[in-house]
């Protein structure tokens, strides 16, 4: 069984200030759309940077991916805590995606399914879990635990066949084991801080 879905968009950033409590911390989380093909190699997306090799980047990580779906209901979040007055929508990278896809949840996608595009290959490798960064850019403290709790994480990627990426081409998911979806992940990751 296939299922297919599209890239709308495809992010990149640099690595810069950002401000976390009283603390100033380097990071590329602040992601911005980038036009036309990108070259994606083992590492990720050429021009995309990683503050810390640690816990983002390297082999298991190269690409990160979010539902687009998710981005309206992340505003929401922000709105209900007063962090924004306004309603203008976040735009896609806001949330440090390199890929803004639609048509697919975290139900539905599993650890070591397949994204097939036109030239470029990519296995899912886990979900992302979030840190302190990610509730600055939020800007409310429980920003990580909304993110595990409601399953809208977005998962990563690594790169099985290099080529380019085109915001706009469609790709297909092709199952592999069906083991552990990334939102069961989750959801051990969850109930493991809370025992």
């Amino acid at each position: 069984m296939t299922h297919s879905g599209r890239l709308l968009s495809v992010h990149t950033g640099k690595v810069r200030p950002l401000r976390v409590g009283e603390r100033t911390l380097m990071s590329a989380i602040g992601k911005t759309c980038v036009d036309g093909p990108v070259a994606v190699g083992p590492l990720g997306l050429a021009g995309d940077e990683q503050a810390d090799l640690s816990v983002h980047g390297g082999l298991s990580k190269a690409v990160y991916a979010l539902p687009s779906e998710h981005l309206a209901w992340w505003q929401q979040q922000r709105q209900a805590r007063g962090v924004t007055l306004f309603d203008e929508a976040l735009a896609p990278g806001y949330l440090g995606e390199n890929l803004s896809l639609q048509g697919l949840s975290e139900h539905e996608v599993f650890i070591g399914d397949i994204l097939r595009f036109d030239e470029v290959t990519l296995r899912v490798t886990q979900p992302r879990e979030p840190c302190s960064k990610f509730n600055a850019v939020m800007g409310y403290a429980q920003a990580a635990k909304d993110m595990v709790q409601s399953s809208r994480s977005g998962f990563y990627l690594t790169v099985d066949v290099a080529g380019l990426l085109r915001a706009g081409e469609s790709f297909e998911l092709l199952p592999g084991p069906r083991a552990t979806s990334i939102a069961q992940a989750l959801g051990y990751k969850s109930r493991k801080h809370l025992s």
